[in-house]
């Protein structure tokens, strides 16, 4: 693991970043062990985030700056860099919104799970579908309409109904989503923030 590369990640450096993933590159080192390396500085801004020394425009940043260290390790082989395991998200039907999604998604990704993202405005049965497929030990549901709530619970209810409820964990997420709305649609987590999310999913990884 390259501390200068762990340090510079979690110090938001992105000219060092990228320097350091260039000169590992080229001196042969794996693609997986560099991406440990900026998972590990990624693990540093998510406590930095969670004692507020870093807010979430630095959060949204140490994502981008993620994702600029990635390209330039593609066309390695990447294999095995998820590891925590697979992470499925969407926004209900009836809500396009996808900002605060993207952002989860991206952090998540950056933190090492592998995000199956569906996308906007997804019926229930996508969601089943998914949750079949792959078979994430936690599903994301993001909404912010507060319109959409009977959406969630109905979604909810019907992974229950199709027997999937004891195999995966539900979060959802939003701007008027509360613990209120948590007990409202019977979700297991009410997530407040990206990191929040990264937290909560390592639990079952």
């Amino acid at each position: 693991m390259s501390k200068k590369l762990v340090e510079a990640m979690a110090d938001l450096d992105e000219d060092v970043v990228l320097e350091e993933v260039k000169a590992l590159k080229e001196q042969g080192v794996p693609a997986l062990e560099i991406i440990e390396s900026l998972q590990a500085g990624m693990e540093t801004v998510g406590k930095r985030f969670e004692e507020k020394e870093y807010f979430l425009s630095e959060l949204i940043m140490s994502a981008e700056v993620f994702n600029e260290a990635s390209e330039l390790i593609g066309g390695m082989d990447t294999s095995g860099t998820s590891k925590y395991g697979k992470f499925v998200i969407g926004t209900i039907y009836d809500d396009i919104h996808d900002i605060g999604k993207n952002i989860v998604t991206t952090v998540m990704r950056s933190n090492g799970f592998e995000v199956i993202d569906l996308g906007v405005d997804i019926p229930t049965a996508k969601f089943i579908e998914a949750i079949k497929q792959h078979k994430p030990k936690v599903v994301g549901i993001s909404c912010l309409l507060t319109t959409c709530f009977d959406n969630v619970k109905e979604c909810i209810q019907a992974i229950e109904d199709a027997g999937l409820r004891n195999d995966v964990k539900v979060l959802i997420g939003g701007g008027p989503v509360d613990e209120a709305t948590g007990k409202y649609v019977k979700a297991d987590i009410v997530a407040k923030n990206a990191q929040n999310t990264v937290d909560y999913c390592k639990q079952f990884a």
